[in-house]
């Protein structure tokens, strides 16, 4: 079945602004909740799609993959967009977008005290970078890094927040010119957990948490950018409460520069140097590409700044649009210094006609072979 329209899910315009969508979101939130709509399994999925609708039109850069590419853009481990369609997490909606209904994560009114929903707390996401080459980013790779995070001590126990009564959240009166108002906010003892400590481990913090050093393991998929960000759910640090959830290990790519070769979004650009005589000649030459070897074949009376397309052997794309080239630069390699009987033969040729310049209408211009490289 084809994924509905996120902007048909909020109802607005492809031209809404953040206010707008904002604003949707909120209104079909509190209509599709949960504690609004006990038992409604149609309400709950209502109720997740907005939420996977207003993640992504609420972020401009996502937003904008989005308006360009559909679904398709977070389809897929390289997607790196919402909460995944089915898998979505409840509990994810309401701890990301809670205080979208204000107040510390308090959902507008409805729900009561003791029927409330609590949001979960999340530890602090780590972040880290991952270098790769070329070769490792044209067919995507498994890193394995040693990474330093805070979890649980063995033996820590919690109990219920006496202030907050297990909810993580103070009720507070407020006298308005429109009368009492309620409010929630974030118990300021537990700092939403609804439980502290109640039993701390030797070698502990004063939240039970401890810093151990773990192997993990990160899968990167193939055509990855400089910069791009990619989760590691639940490696991150742990955060105290028997109900917590762990934070997420962030991985920023950064590339490493090549020796020979010049990257150029999916395309690969490599600068081949012949020989006066291999261009004259004509030669075969062998090519390491980010795949591995190609033979190529140079034509005899090659002119240098010839371009060689090799369809399909640059980069996959990260967004699934199949693959760049491989375009290789001939240069003709001229000695700077030549024998005596080097440069009496050469003396000898450059009045001879086949050696005098006469390009023909065949022969393009630098300008129309940038063009052709991008047609």
């Amino acid at each position: 079945m084809a994924k509905q329209d996120f902007y048909e899910v909020l109802n607005i315009s492809k031209s809404a602004s953040q206010a707008e969508i904002k604003k949707a979101y909120r209104k079909m939130a509190i209509k599709y909740h949960p504690d609004k709509n006990p038992d409604d399994k149609k309400a709950e999925e209502n109720f997740k799609k907005a939420a996977e609708a207003y993640e992504i039109l609420s972020d401009e850069n996502k937003k904008a993959r989005y308006d360009q590419y559909g679904h398709q853009a977070f389809d897929g481990p390289q997607g790196g967009g919402g909460f995944g369609g089915g898998g979505m997490n409840m509990d994810d909606i309401f701890s990301q977008f809670g205080d979208i209904f204000g107040g510390g994560g308090g959902f507008g009114g409805f729900g009561g005290g003791g029927g409330q929903r609590q949001a979960r707390v999340k530890g602090s996401n780590l972040r880290i970078r991952v270098k790769l080459t070329l070769e490792e980013i044209a067919k995507g790779v498994e890193k394995k890094v040693k990474v330093r995070r805070k979890v649980q001590a063995d033996g820590v126990t919690y109990k219920t927040c006496p202030t907050c009564n297990g909810s993580g959240q103070q009720m507070r009166i407020t006298n308005t010119i429109l009368g009492r108002m309620q409010t929630a906010a974030t118990c300021s003892t537990c700092m939403g957990a609804g439980e502290i400590i109640h039993n701390k481990p030797n070698g502990s913090d004063s939240q039970g948490l401890i810093v151990t050093e773990e192997t993990v393991s990160i899968n990167i998929p193939e055509g990855v950018t400089e910069g791009v960000q990619l989760k590691v759910g639940g490696k991150g640090n742990d955060a105290p409460g028997k109900k917590s959830i762990s934070g997420d290990l962030l991985v920023v790519i950064e590339e490493i520069q090549h020796d020979t070769l010049k990257r150029e979004g999916t395309n690969i650009h490599y600068d081949l140097y012949i020989n006066f005589s291999e261009a004259v000649l004509g030669t075969s030459k062998e090519v390491n590409t980010v795949t591995g070897k190609v033979k190529i074949k140079i034509d005899s009376g090659t002119q240098s700044g010839k371009i060689l397309r090799l369809k399909g052997k640059g980069l996959p794309s990260i967004e699934s649009y199949g693959t760049g080239d491989f375009l290789i630069h001939i240069n003709v390699w001229t000695p700077k210094e030549l024998s005596k009987e080097q440069r009496q033969f050469f003396e000898k040729m450059s009045d001879d006609e086949n050696f005098i310049p006469s390009p023909n209408k065949s022969d393009k211009s630098f300008f129309d072979k940038v063009k052709d490289m991008f047609s």
